[in-house]
């Protein structure tokens, strides 16, 4: 397991049951290591300067007591964003309908970066369909190193409405 997964172990029951869901966590640095926790309502309402202070007190709490770093570290909070990041396959699913851009791991018939309409995952679950400008696409959920929504006139009226 590795140290970004005992982290969200670690904090996720009490970020839950506070209303909060982790979208990621990224570490970054050298000697003092940045912790990023991204994390979002699970109302789906925006999040707040408070809300990021309520997280920021509990993560730092937990961090504190159990303590899983050697040496110094930096904590940062933050909210997704409207083109936020999509991490988890249910992303996909709730942001069906909406554009984005994904990234490969392993090159897709030649390329890695595509660009176009969410479909949703395939019957497996295992990939995720994209109507991209040279048609349908199936990516594999485990060939995604970065993806993203892209910011869009739907996308803010869908994020005016939730």
């Amino acid at each position: 397991m590795d140290l970004c997964q005992k982290i969200q172990e670690m904090i996720e029951p009490s970020l839950t049951h506070l209303g909060y869901e982790i979208v990621r966590i990224l570490l970054q640095g050298g000697d003092v290591k940045t912790v990023q926790v991204m994390v979002e309502r699970i109302d789906r309402k925006d999040m707040t300067l408070d809300d990021c202070e309520k997280v920021s007190r509990t993560v730092s709490a937990l961090l504190d007591v159990d303590d899983p770093f050697s040496s110094r570290y930096v904590l940062e909070i933050s909210s997704p964003g409207i083109d936020r990041p999509l991490i988890k396959a249910l992303d996909y699913v709730r942001f069906a309908g909406f554009d984005a851009k994904v990234e490969t791991l392993v090159p897709l018939k030649g390329r890695r970066r595509f660009k176009g309409k969410i479909l949703g995952l395939t019957d497996d679950e295992k990939s995720v369909r994209l109507d991209a400008e040279e048609g349908e696409v199936s990516i594999e959920l485990e060939n995604i190193s970065k993806a993203k929504l892209i910011l869009t006139d739907d996308l803010l009226k869908y994020h005016q409405i939730h």
